[in-house]
């Protein structure tokens, strides 16, 4: 038995396991770890996958597997050449070096920022993605005998709601239980909370703070993390953050607080660093400068795992998308009347509300030409959405590497057939940035993890009827009731929080030039096979000038990550390999 870092190796008569990550709790990471070797272990065993945040190789006396688990926040890789599995890794780069790139990565890639952990092409030709929830099954000399597919916990994972659901009395209940084993199973050695002010990550701390003054953990390992801004529109945070810190200690008085300065951070800040060194291009890397800060102060104290509240916005809200459901099965009235209650609560338009949440994801690519036709009006930006070609894609290389075929396949996961449900899905890879994580949570040792994706959350809110957790007004009624007891009143009633387009905005008047000149001095050839830079130029001055929306700036963040990637990738390959022989040694 072995643990160094983020990785635990378990040995038994099963064979051997090595797992990066947890299994089940990370504070029992050996007992997991040596669980799912004995799970898996026996001739042709197939059980369920366990919850955790891990990836996983087991050597099993009559085959090896390779397991990730349904959430994805670990990566796993393998190369392939003549038909045989030769090394398994956490990094594509280190498996991929100096081999061939796959242009079709790159055109799903550029299709919106949630098409990479859920597909199996990687940067690298010879080099495979294993998908969340996977099991990959080799023989003991390396060849390929199968890959599988598993769900988490089917039995909480209904595919109808119960239409006698719960009243929002019982919801709450339901979730504060889920959320309160969510966290649980998250607490390591040393636990820091990021708290915001805001309901989410103060729920969080708040159940982390009562687990830890109920015993579980030592007095002063919870670390209350926040970033602070003392001036700009997120000052105007600062008093929910008081307040939420205050209430957190008064549950857990020996924790201890840490306030990191933000006021000189900005969005792009070191962006070639940030947006080049991961495994793989990553389309918010240009906010990795305010976590990075934060990680490095956790990192500081020795802590094992971070919880934040990012996912909850789409989890626990109510769910847009069912909607949809009352329209394809022909309850136009009661999806009219619906609307109108959520048009009221959030300030909306009622063809807002039904364009947005039953006409789109009925025509998604259909709705996102007819809105560049009447917005574009002579900008690059305008009527951008988050599946059409960029106009500074070029076209050729669209359509020779698949970029159609992309889009399609990016719509379809995103929506799929019943977008009520894909909403779940694709929520899990939207608030979940892996190759960002992952590469501080090597550097630093601990994990950034993410109780409102937990696959008990995310089950306990799919069973919920769509008028439980509809209040018109009051955004994640369930969650607010959950809570009602421990978050304090001035956070609890709040339904609006500043949001960060300050940092974006500051940072591309800072580092717009900046950004043009990297684009205009690209050497790698691949850039200029790829896109017209003259037109990624104009989009990102039209960005620095404040126009288009949120999908045309994620359009041009993701392309211009995919520049500072691909100009730092040779330097990238140079660096010494680290995978693991899918063969045991003599």
């Amino acid at each position: 038995m072995a643990r160094q870092g983020l990785v635990t190796a378990v040995s038994s008569r099963a064979g051997t396991a090595v797992v990066v990550g947890w299994v089940r709790s990370v504070r029992e990471r050996v007992a997991g770890a040596r669980g799912l070797l004995d799970d898996w272990g026996r001739p042709q065993a197939a059980p369920p996958l366990p919850t955790g945040d891990y990836a996983a190789v087991l050597v099993c006396r009559d085959r090896i597997l390779l397991v990730r688990d349904e959430q994805a926040r670990i990566p796993l890789f393998f190369g392939e050449t003549g038909g045989r599995v030769t090394a398994v890794s956490t990094s594509a780069r280190h498996l991929g070096g100096g081999a061939e790139l796959d242009r079709r990565y790159f055109c799903r890639y550029l299709t919106g920022n949630m098409a990479q952990p859920h597909t199996e092409l990687t940067p690298f030709t010879g080099v495979h993605r294993v998908l969340g929830g996977e099991v990959v099954e080799l023989s003991l000399t390396g060849r390929m005998r199968g890959r599988v597919l598993r769900r988490v916990r089917q039995a909480h994972d209904p595919s109808v709601p119960a239409a006698d659901g719960p009243g929002l009395a019982g919801a709450a209940k339901e979730l504060r239980l889920a959320l309160e084993n969510a966290v649980g199973r998250r607490m390591g050695r040393v636990t820091a909370c990021h708290v915001s002010g805001g309901t989410d990550s103060t729920s969080v701390a708040l159940l982390a703070a009562r687990l830890s003054a109920a015993g579980q953990g030592c007095p002063g390992d919870l670390v209350l993390l926040a970033g602070r801004f003392g001036r700009g529109e997120l000052a105007a945070e600062q008093p929910y953050l008081d307040e939420a810190m205050a209430e957190i200690r008064r549950h857990a008085p020996a924790a201890r607080p840490v306030i990191v300065d933000a006021d000189d951070v900005a969005d792009f800040d070191d962006f070639q660093h940030h947006a080049g060194d991961p495994d793989e291009p990553h389309a918010h890397a240009f906010r990795a400068p305010f976590w990075s800060r934060l990680h490095a102060a956790a990192a500081d104290l020795g802590c094992d795992t971070l919880l934040t509240g990012c996912g909850a916005d789409p989890i626990v809200d109510a769910n847009p998308f069912h909607l949809h459901r009352l329209a394809r099965t022909g309850r136009l009235r009661q999806m009219t009347g619906q609307a109108r209650d959520w048009a009221a609560g959030s300030e909306r338009g009622l063809w807002d509300v039904v364009s947005a949440y039953v006409v789109r994801p009925a025509l998604p690519l259909t709705a996102e030409r007819v809105t560049a036709l009447v917005r574009r009006r002579g900008t690059v930006l305008g009527g951008l959405g988050g599946f059409a070609r960029p106009p500074w894609l070029r076209p050729g290389f669209a359509r020779a590497h698949g970029y159609r075929g992309a889009g399609i396949a990016e719509s379809r996961f995103v929506f799929g057939r019943r977008p009520e449900l894909s909403l779940y899905e694709a929520a899990n890879y939207l608030a979940a940035p892996d190759p960002l994580s992952w590469r501080r949570a090597r550097q630093d040792g601990f994990f950034l993890s993410h109780p409102f994706l937990d696959p008990e959350v995310i089950a306990t809110m799919r069973r919920l009827p769509a008028e439980t957790a509809l209040q018109p007004g009051r955004p994640k009624a369930v969650l607010r009731e959950a809570m009602a007891d421990l978050l304090p009143p001035r956070i609890g009633g709040r339904v609006a929080k500043v949001p960060f387009n300050q940092l974006y905005a500051r940072g591309l008047r800072t580092h717009g030039d900046e950004l043009i000149d990297l684009c205009r001095s690209a050497r790698h050839p691949l850039v200029a096979e790829m896109f017209d830079v003259e037109t990624l130029c104009r989009a990102v001055r039209e960005a620095q000038f404040g126009m288009g929306d949120s999908y045309s700036w994620d359009r041009v963040n993701s392309s211009l990550a995919l520049v500072a990637w691909l100009e730092r990738l040779d330097r990238r390959s140079r660096a010494p390999r680290a995978a693991m022989p899918v063969t045991p040694g003599p």
